[in-house]
């Protein structure tokens, strides 16, 4: 969607018009809201969701096994009836005991099956209940029959027909056997469903660890992925690129308010920045009042001795002194002419654009606006830039800043005289350097690690702002290159720039094309 921002050690890209902050932050504004408090809540509602349905499905499992309990209760109940019938049966068989006991006991695992036969067929454990039921009726109907047709014999015996009594053993051992087969299938029923329980308890488990793992690494990534962006955008900036944040994503959260903030930030810092420019830019203009003055009053003298002189003995010169005399005032014009318009150039506010420059023009250049400082302090200025050096990419007018500040730092620093040497040569890595030796009084070292702070200046006061190096630093930064500072106590000092050298298939002082500022997703 956008170009990378260009990294610290790559050039930048050629700088176009300046970028319309409020442009990105309504694009940053235009998108959907989904804010990171409402992904939080969602994902914490899903898990308590999800938690829930888990908790209630359990429920329902235990609640299952409990219910097979109670029907697993009651069948074992009603084995246990019959059992008693069936005893009471052998009693009255073989002693000619009261049938009534048994058929107490049949009556009451009948209610029982009675009560439990709608949870048996739910379960579907037997067959038919009913037919466990037209049983054991038809047991307790041949137990009363064969109690009504009892007769006393010697010996207790009974005197009704064996094919009662058949009957009577068949369909008891046939209860017995359906009681038996009831109680064994519930049991592996309730144990069938309690290992149900458990896998589903441990699966239901695993299930949501897994779904909360997922949700924590999704809300990490939302967080940490942005916070990682903005790291990067700190670090930029820090840099000196102040390239806006642009959207990324089809929403915005709080970090895309954060980028807002951000991009508001960038956009008064980049205020200030050139604010702060002009300043050392009119702070250097103020040092260099003296040798300006020096530089107009000259020719202005000089034009106003000529025309003193004409007009005094304006009828005693021929026409070829008076078109001399005339043409010395023209010389002493243009000299002036030229001082004021290197001044209104050095000073004008223009929108910064990177072509290729020639660095001996610009030294040169620079060199011409502190020549009467030069003069002054007794200092002479050696350039030693060939002509054929690779151009460098990059603002003229920042760049005459750059040289202009190492200039004035330099006289500032040989108030007795001395020699200021510019050197250059091409480096390896398609980067030019440039040396700014001076022969004065040096920098104490432990000053070195401050000198290009704001503000920060060794000088009396009024004699300098502590602004000059700081801009020069940002200058070069911008620029993507370096400024480094050698200096030795009443040795003096070496600053050395290293500014990346333009594209060869570029005419030395064509324009770049225009194009936008890098810029980065938020």
């Amino acid at each position: 969607m956008t170009a990378p921002p260009a990294s610290p050690g790559q050039p930048p890209h050629d700088k176009g018009p300046e970028p319309d902050f409020g442009e990105f932050d309504r694009a940053l504004e235009a998108r959907p809201s989904i804010s990171i408090r409402l992904r939080i809540a969602v994902s914490m509602g899903l898990c308590f969701l999800l938690t829930a349905m888990v908790t209630v499905a359990w429920m329902v499992s235990v609640r299952e096994v409990a219910s097979s309990q109670d029907i697993l209760e009651r069948v074992n109940r009603y084995a246990f009836e019959l059992e008693q019938a069936r005893r009471y049966e052998k009693n009255f068989l073989l002693y000619g005991a009261a049938m009534d006991d048994a058929l107490v006991h049949v009556d009451a695992a009948h209610r029982l099956l009675v009560d439990t036969k709608s949870d048996i067929r739910r379960t579907d454990t037997v067959d038919d209940a009913d037919a466990v039921e037209k049983n054991l009726l038809a047991y307790g109907w041949y137990l009363e029959h064969l109690a009504a047709a009892r007769t006393d014999v010697p010996g207790g015996k009974l005197a009704n027909s064996p094919e009662i009594e058949r009957e009577l053993r068949r369909t008891g051992g046939r209860a017995v056997e359906d009681a038996s087969a009831l109680t064994y299938q519930q049991r592996l029923r309730m144990h069938t469903m309690i290992r149900t329980s458990e896998v589903f308890a441990w699966a239901g488990l695993v299930i949501v660890l897994l779904v909360i793992a997922y949700l924590a690494n999704s809300l990490a990534r939302q967080i940490l992925r942005p916070l990682g962006r903005f790291v990067t955008y700190t670090q930029r900036i820090a840099a000196g690129d102040y390239s806006p944040i642009v959207p990324a994503r089809r929403f915005k959260d709080e970090f895309s308010h954060l980028a807002i903030a951000i991009n508001r930030m960038l956009a008064r810092l980049k205020a200030h920045e050139d604010q702060l420019t002009r300043s050392s830019r009119m702070a250097a203009v103020g040092t260099l009042t003296a040798g300006i003055a020096h530089e107009l009053n000259n020719p202005l003298n000089n034009i106003g001795l000529t025309v003193e002189a004409l007009l005094d003995g304006f009828d005693d010169y021929d026409k070829a002194d008076k078109v001399k005399m005339l043409e010395d005032v023209s010389t002493q014009l243009d000299r002036a002419s030229a001082t004021v318009r290197n001044l209104l150039d050095f000073t004008r506010v223009d929108s910064p654009v990177f072509v290729p420059v020639h660095m001996a023009e610009v030294a040169s250049e620079s060199a011409r606006l502190v020549s009467n400082e030069a003069k002054i302090s007794g200092v002479t200025i050696d350039l030693q830039l060939a002509g054929d050096l690779c151009p460098a990419r990059g603002n003229p007018r920042d760049l005459q800043q750059v040289f202009l500040n190492l200039f004035l730092n330099a006289i500032q620093a040989m108030p007795k005289g001395g020699r200021l040497t510019v050197t250059g040569s091409e480096c390896s890595d398609h980067t030019l350097r440039i040396d700014v030796a001076d022969t004065g009084v040096g920098i104490p070292e432990e000053n070195l690690a401050s000198i290009f702070d704001p503000f920060f200046t060794t000088k009396e006061v009024g004699l300098g702002t502590g602004l000059g190096l700081s801009v020069s630093y940002g200058i070069v930064q911008k620029h993507q290159g370096k400024l480094e500072v050698h200096s030795r106590v009443g040795v003096g000092t070496t600053f050395t720039l290293w500014i990346p050298c333009a594209d060869a298939s570029k005419e030395p002082g064509s324009a770049a094309p225009d194009s936008r500022l890098p810029q980065t997703p938020s």
